[in-house]
């Protein structure tokens, strides 16, 4: 049971009171033999005794307590080890905590930890003492539905029974609206690829002014940021070298990385190979994890050099989910340029202007690159250069060797410049320029 916010106030307003009397019975004591000192304090008791008539006669509550619904908080499992997040986390909570904060979104390219920073801020809430009755997790998909995201509030915050699934979309509105019209809450939103109508759910919308209820979501776009209308925005990013290196470190294992003094040394090597992306380090890291000769070792830096998606859990664990974000891309034109920019060597920092030259509309070549670098699939450099992230240039190269020869055609392209380039020329031409 919690006690009712009316009954917290006039609780906080009796021990105002005790302070005032605590601090009358000092006074009173040090000015009792001069008249003058005494009858100011006199006054002051006779005020104060008023105060405590006025504090009993509002202490008849008919209810005290209130019931407390179960669980407030789900806890969520969290990876044994979450590395490289902790700043991240801290500005984000920091940011949640200010009152104008209201729609908070996480955003950056798919698999970098995103949904694990969603659930340290639910474990967060779990554990540090708050005034909100509900802190709700939804798992969002790409073929987003509003019944869906309703029926998991419903589920949290007791609305859910048999004929909940027999209403239509607007009667279920209608009862999330009507149940937590004076409740507080905290949404915590996963994995989202467009707009969540939050209002067309049946939540209040957190305003900039003063937002009593929160809003944080992920998503792999910078776009989806806008059109939530988010108060602040944080992008996750890869993680560094020693935070990478302490990862794929604990996924091999310390008996594996000290069975040969030539190992570790190309251990970094194969860790480096992996991007900084925290799946790729966990997918290499085991399968690492029982190699004790250096050959084995150097055989897995040449495969991740040259065809990455043959790698143990690669093409099954890794490019296919990072797939997700080249499937979302707006149309083969985009999806193309992807594959196009994968031609370049591994590191290669492409000028913008190379890139705009290949296409028909230099307006249109701009606006694709936007897209591309709001997807986190590019990343933007110094002095109007772009860069493809390792790990996202092998899952490219892994699509456009699984493309058939009859869809070699996406796209008009200038064939002056580039030809009529299939997905069997982009593997090729890697190939020659990272032999080059």
């Amino acid at each position: 049971m919690r006690r009712l916010e009316q009954v917290q106030g006039w609780l906080l307003r009796v021990q105002g009171v005790e302070t005032q009397v605590t601090e009358l019975r000092r006074q009173g004591y040090q000015e009792s033999k001069n008249c003058s000192s005494g009858y100011k304090v006199g006054r002051k008791v006779f005020k104060t005794l008023q105060q405590v008539q006025g504090l009993t006669n509002e202490g008849d509550f008919k209810e005290v307590p209130q019931p407390v619904p179960e669980n407030l908080v789900d806890e969520r499992p969290l990876p044994p080890t979450v590395v490289g997040l902790q700043s991240t986390f801290d500005r984000v909570w920091r940011c949640l905590m200010e009152e104008q904060m209201g729609i908070v979104g996480l955003y950056g390219m798919g698999e970098v930890g995103k949904t694990t920073l969603l659930t340290q801020i639910n474990k967060k809430f779990l554990h540090t003492p708050n005034d909100f009755d509900f802190v709700i997790w939804v798992v969002a998909s790409k073929d987003l539905q509003l019944e869906q995201i309703q029926g998991s509030i419903a589920k949290k915050i007791n609305l859910f029974n048999e004929s909940w699934n027999s209403r239509s979309l607007q009667e279920k509105s209608q009862d999330i609206v009507k149940n937590m019209s004076n409740k507080k809450f905290v949404l915590l939103l996963d994995h989202i690829w467009e707009l969540v109508d939050l209002s067309q759910v049946g939540l209040p919308v957190p305003c900039r002014t003063s937002a009593s209820n929160k809003t944080v979501f992920t998503a792999r776009e910078l776009e989806v940021c806008g059109q939530m209308e988010a108060h602040k925005s944080f992008k996750v990013e890869r993680l560094g070298y020693e935070d990478a290196w302490k990862l794929f470190e604990e996924k091999v294992g310390k008996e594996i990385l000290d069975s040969h003094p030539d190992i570790p040394e190309l251990a970094e090597t194969v860790a480096k190979e992996c991007g900084g992306l925290p799946l790729a380090l966990i997918t290499v890291g085991r399968a690492m994890a029982s190699k004790k000769t250096p050959r084995e070792w150097e055989h897995a830096i040449e495969v991740l050099r040259s065809s990455a998606y043959k790698f143990s859990g690669m093409e099954s664990r890794v490019f296919s989910r990072l797939k997700i974000s080249y499937d979302f891309l707006p149309g083969d034109e985009t999806r193309f340029y992807l594959l196009y920019c994968s031609s370049y060597p591994e590191d290669y920092k492409i000028f913008v202007e190379d890139l705009i030259d290949c296409w028909i509309s230099r307006n249109q070549g701009y606006s694709v690159i936007r897209v591309l670098l709001h997807a986190c699939l590019l990343v933007e450099e110094e002095d109007n250069h772009v860069k493809m992230h390792d790990v996202i240039r092998d899952m490219a190269l892994w699509i456009a060797s699984t493309i058939d020869k009859d869809k070699e055609k996406f796209c008009e392209i200038d064939p002056l410049i580039i030809g009529l380039i299939t997905p069997q020329d982009l593997t090729q031409t890697s190939k020659f320029k990272n032999q080059t």
